[in-house]
């Protein structure tokens, strides 16, 4: 395969597979996504890649044939936070959409296209209903190829694996992104099918250094993606805590953040914190705006969390704060001027006191730094003078995605529409595009793999 490889991305959500796509090489062509701040972002972003909406009314045989279709179908059925619905949960059967796009392409093109597919979800797909719901998983994607095959399971999957077939091949494998170059705790399982060959386990698992990929060039990329002006601002380093706000232990200073969450910009929950000291004015809500509770704005002087994971580290300015600790380094919080209770062993665990600190939660722009995008993905997505044209596609957005949510909301008008075009953003929109997003530096090690071996077998 000599030419270039084109990229589908449904549940496109922040555009993480188009992006790592382009990183590695492989051209997006188009997308499925039903969330109008996602597609408002990534509309900005990749304005070339053609956005078809809800997947429930594309045809594979009537889209645009690619080598690759990505789906991080949505997994809210299968994590262990919620009920366990799985695959028969109306959020995640849309796997089985996703699927069906892939069989309707394929029988479109005489096999040819996609080649490959990349599953993106939560390791919580291992044990829904039982393991059950990873068999129907392989079951469904080797049946694109072979539709009287058969997947048994075993007593507990496996966190990698792989089936090989005489003319394909899955392998699947469990990322933690903080080994992958980012600072974040964020174990996703990655499968791969090779509907044309066997290489799928070489993609997941021999690919590093022969595709081109590594977490240095990464760090490269990422570098240069940063705003100047962040990347030559002057901080101490950043303190970053985990919460555990049902028994108020604090756990922490972290050198990796816990997994960004899609309810960050909801309150309250077990949202990590950073500590710093006064002098660092740091804003709790969007760029340039002010917080309703406390007025406090993000300075010249400030710095959020950096690519490094570089969390605040400083004693001057603040708030008195008193910690208690234990020996697996937890934090319980006391209150001002009044110090937990004294016992004998805390010549061990003695007391700490954090004199005049300021505690705040991440940022938006740092959860993008977390899952490994630039700083500016989600800015400049004002629309200041809307056409007709431009209010019309978003009516049509807006109604879509209510009647996908099973939600009977009222049309917007032309003027909601309108308002909203001249400003999209808001913090808890961008917070729930990262936390149901991808970390870009996984998804770019597999397609580096992808485009690597498709052109030498």
């Amino acid at each position: 395969m000599d030419k270039e490889l084109t990229l589908a991305s449904l549940f496109d959500g922040s555009g993480g597979f188009p992006l790592g796509g382009m990183l590695a090489g492989i051209k997006p062509v188009w997308s499925s996504e039903i969330e109008p701040f996602a597609i408002r972002v990534t509309t900005k972003r990749l304005s070339k890649v053609k956005h078809y909406g809800d997947i429930t009314k594309i045809k594979g045989n009537e889209v645009e044939p690619v080598d690759i279709i990505t789906f991080g179908s949505p997994c809210q059925d299968m994590s262990i936070a919620g009920k366990r619905a799985g695959l028969d949960g109306s959020r995640s059967n849309l796997f089985y959409e996703a699927i069906r796009v892939v069989k309707e392409m394929r029988c479109a093109t005489n096999g040819e296209k996609p080649r490959y597919i990349v599953w993106e979800n939560v390791t919580g797909a291992f044990s829904s209903n039982k393991g059950d719901d990873f068999k129907s998983v392989l079951e469904e994607i080797c049946k694109v190829k072979h539709q009287e095959l058969s997947i048994p399971k075993p007593a507990k999957w496996q966190q990698a694996g792989t089936i090989m077939g005489d003319d394909f091949s899955i392998a699947w494998r469990v990322f933690d992104a903080q080994f992958w170059g980012v600072p974040q705790r964020r174990n996703r399982i990655y499968l791969v099918a090779d509907f044309g060959g066997n290489s799928a386990s070489k993609i997941l698992f021999e690919s590093e250094g022969l595709s081109g990929y590594s977490k240095e060039s990464f760090k490269s990329w990422q570098d240069s993606s940063r705003n100047i002006e962040d990347s030559i601002r002057e901080s101490g380093k950043l303190d970053l805590f985990e919460n555990h706000s049902q028994d108020l232990r604090y756990k922490g200073p972290l050198n990796v953040a816990p997994t960004v969450l899609s309810t960050y910009g909801t309150g309250g929950n077990n949202q990590p914190f950073i500590v710093h000291s006064k002098n660092y004015d740091v804003r709790l809500t969007s760029e340039g705006t002010k917080n309703a509770r406390n007025n406090v704005y993000e300075t010249e002087t400030s710095r959020t969390l950096d690519t490094n994971g570089n969390f605040p580290n400083s004693n001057q300015g603040g708030v008195a704060i008193v910690y208690s600790t234990s020996k697996s380094s937890f934090h319980i919080r006391a209150s001002e001027n009044l110090a937990n209770t004294l016992i004998a062993t805390d010549y061990m665990d003695p007391p700490i006191v954090n004199d005049k600190l300021r505690v705040r939660r991440l940022t938006p722009k740092e959860c993008a730094r977390l899952q490994g995008f630039p700083d500016w993905w989600c800015s400049n997505l004002e629309t200041k003078e809307p056409t007709k044209e431009d209010i019309d596609y978003w009516r049509e957005v807006f109604n879509e995605s209510s009647k996908a949510e099973g939600k009977n909301k009222k049309e917007k008008t032309d003027s909601q529409i309108i308002k909203w075009l001249q400003n999209p953003h808001s913090d808890s929109a961008e917070y729930k595009l990262w936390g149901n997003g991808v970390a870009l530096p996984c998804v770019y090690f597999v397609l580096s793999g992808i485009e690597y071996y498709a052109h030498i077998t």
